[in-house]
């Protein structure tokens, strides 16, 4: 079985708002056997709404439409559904009477516009809606099984479990499964040389690579008629790309590098600190955005201005005027002092040019100097190594936070081995 989402919207179209709600129309479908073969955006126009939902109908078994199904006039789902149908709206008085009775709840009277709600095309299957005030709509074109539902989120994920999914789970005859295996280090072109004929579009199960902010995620496809199958294959392949990868790889699923990190420092008892000019904080803030992270993180510092690495840390002027502030020298003591200060078990320093101003012909913007300290018995032990990341400020900092984060990483997996 194989489905279509289309989400309705000017402000879909224009980039106001995300569209969230196919995105998690596909995970789910998924999850039950069926693949959505695309999704579409359609904005607030009755004729294209009309087009997709024509085409929709005829290219795949479920369409399921989002959005357009409100009070006001730029709500066209139910207009557009009637005339793909060629059947006129009819008014549904048991729809109409639990919208007043949902005002009715909240103290206030019904406006006049939500009587538009109540209008489903002749025929059709009315939806009932215990979120909100507008009611569903479901119906046949042709050979597929059409649901309309609406684009508030809290309310369309409540009617897909309720009313969309025992179609589904009725017709659907195959297991589809999949897994992301999130890696960091590489670029996408060498992730996918090591991934060699894995990635082959003949294979099942299904490999592929996306890249964003800085991570590789491979994404497995297993679809098989038996969830048996399915699982088992998925596993096998996972491994395989794992072994491949090595420690590029960090994670599963939706895990974060800094919940990677919180996880290797917890398993080891051991504990973080940091101090960041460039990067004015963003390591701190990825690692507490993790819940539990007050078991392993110390704290930090911001040290944005020379005078304050002095103040703070005690970095001498005359090093940070002979070396500058983008250095070795001065990268590898924020490090140390940042140990010495608080006892942790390791530091993390950040100095660079973030840009878009600073740079330099020996120092040009993207510069950027991580240090890490391992506190030990007798002095800290550090090492500092030089970057140069591409892109615009906002990609410099984020990309030095996740590679200060990534070399913890890389320290901690060492000291397990």
């Amino acid at each position: 079985m194989n489905a279509v989402i289309l989400a309705t919207g000017d402000e879909l179209v224009l980039g106001q708002n995300v569209d969230t709600n196919s995105a998690w129309l596909s995970e789910r479908l998924a999850a039950h056997g069926v693949m959505t073969i695309y999704h579409k955006t359609v904005g607030d126009d009755l004729d294209a709404i009309i087009a997709e939902l024509a085409e929709g109908a005829q290219a795949a078994e479920l369409v399921i439409l989002t959005g357009g199904l409100g009070p006001t006039s730029d709500d066209l789902t139910r207009e557009a559904l009637g005339r793909v149908l060629g059947v006129p709206l009819d008014l549904h008085e048991p729809s109409l009477e639990r919208i007043r009775m949902f005002f009715q709840k909240l103290g206030r009277p019904m406006p006049e516009t939500n009587h538009v709600q109540a209008l489903c095309p002749r025929g059709a299957d009315v939806l009932e809606n215990d979120f909100g005030t507008a009611p569903g709509i479901a119906a046949t074109i042709g050979g597929a099984r059409v649901f309309a539902l609406p684009g508030v989120p809290g309310e369309m994920k409540g009617m897909f479990d309720r009313h969309v999914l025992p179609t589904v789970r009725n017709r659907s005859g195959r297991t589809i499964l999949t897994e992301a295996v999130r890696t960091f280090g590489g670029g996408e072109s060498s992730i996918a040389e090591k991934l060699g004929d894995l990635m082959r579009r003949d294979r099942n199960p299904l490999v592929g690579t996306t890249a964003s902010g800085g991570l590789v995620t491979v994404r497995i496809r297993s679809d098989f008629p038996s969830a048996g199958k399915a699982e088992h294959e998925l596993a096998t392949v996972v491994r395989q790309v794992e072994e491949r990868l090595g420690n590029f790889v960090f994670g599963r699923g939706d895990t974060s590098l800094a919940q990677a990190v919180g996880n290797l420092l917890k398993s080891r008892r051991k504990t973080v600190t940091t101090v960041e000019s460039c990067t004015g904080g963003m390591v701190g803030k990825l690692l507490t955005d993790v819940a539990g992270s007050s078991a392993y993180y110390r704290g930090g510092w911001v040290v944005y201005s020379n005078r304050l690495k002095e103040l703070e840390l005690g970095i001498s002027m005359e090093i940070i005027i002979r070396h500058g502030a983008v250095s070795e020298p001065v990268a590898s003591l924020m490090a140390e002092r940042a140990v010495n200060k608080t006892d942790a078990d390791y530091a993390l320093a950040i100095t660079g040019v973030a840009g878009p101003d600073g740079g330099s012909d020996d120092k040009p913007v993207g510069t950027v100097w991580v240090a890490m300290a391992r506190n030990a018995p007798d002095h800290p032990v550090v090492r500092a190594e030089c970057f140069r990341f591409p892109g615009d400020r906002d990609m410099v900092r984020d990309r030095a936070a996740k590679t200060a984060l990534n070399i913890l990483r890389l320290e901690l997996m060492k000291s397990l081995s």
